[in-house]
């Protein structure tokens, strides 16, 4: 399976899209336990407080441990600028996770082909990029991790996930397909499945939001997720568990579930 990481000291871990959500929830923790973190994103002021605010608090070293690259990933230049960025710093990296996203809600009445371009530009699209900027470094390593940040969205067809739940598919079938590649080369992949977190992008949303997660304590599931071998992280366990049974219904039986719930 994959490569355990305990101990994050001294580790070099780059997040792209580290400014809100779990992504900047990562860079704190990841931070407070020594890790030396790229943090990217297109806002450079806010990935710049999300460092300033680590530094104030119990680990004034942080800033010293941080690399503010800031970058559009939907920009190949962009975000291969800050990757070379980051070889020139740290010369390597050992784990990089992908962290972006882009949400809009969407019915079938509703398509918007701006907003869906959008999401698949910003959720699988620069995905790819992200990982042909990484994975050549970790083959000539020969060893570090890459991981992605989808959602349990992707698991099947839901109603207001019209683009959105396509995009998080399509990223998790590239994610194991980047397994079955790089795992006998000896480097790790992870795959990150959230159910909802409360996050800018979820507060979109007009629904009950059923075990509904800080970005805190998202953030901390994931790094206990890579204190283990599995390739999937997904949580909360209690949410993410169901969603994996109904994925598994025929579908005369899922969609009329899925409306019955929907409609609660």
């Amino acid at each position: 399976m994959n490569p355990q990481i305990d101990d994050w000291s001294a580790k070099r871990v780059w997040l792209l899209g580290a400014s809100t959500g779990i992504g900047a929830a990562l860079a704190v923790e990841l931070l407070a336990r020594g890790a030396r973190v790229a943090l990217s994103a297109r806002n450079a002021s806010r990935l710049a407080e999300v460092v300033a605010g680590v530094a104030a608090t119990d680990a004034p070293a942080a800033a010293e441990r941080s690399l503010v690259l800031p970058c559009d990933a939907v920009e190949e230049t962009s975000l291969r600028a800050a990757w070379d960025e980051l070889l020139a710093a740290w010369g390597g990296v050992d784990v990089a996770l992908y962290v972006a996203g882009d949400y809009q809600p969407m019915r079938a009445w509703q398509i918007d082909l701006a907003a869906a371009q959008r999401m698949v530009d910003v959720n699988f699209v620069a995905a790819l990029t992200f990982a042909a900027c990484v994975v050549p470094q970790l083959l000539q390593q020969g060893q570090g991790q890459i991981g992605f940040v989808a959602s349990v969205a992707g698991y099947r067809g839901l109603p207001k996930s019209l683009i959105y739940g396509p995009t998080k598919a399509a990223l998790i079938n590239f994610a194991e397909a980047l397994y079955l590649d790089l795992q006998p080369k000896g480097i790790g992949v992870r795959l990150i499945n959230p159910g909802f977190v409360a996050t800018p992008l979820t507060a979109k949303n007009d629904f009950a939001m059923p075990a509904l997660l800080t970005p805190q304590q998202a953030a901390k599931a994931t790094i206990a997720g890579f204190a283990g071998s599995v390739f999937e992280i997904h949580y909360p366990k209690r949410f993410t568990r169901v969603l994996k049974l109904l994925a598994h219904l025929p579908y005369r039986l899922y969609f009329p579930l899925i409306r019955r719930l929907a409609e609660r």
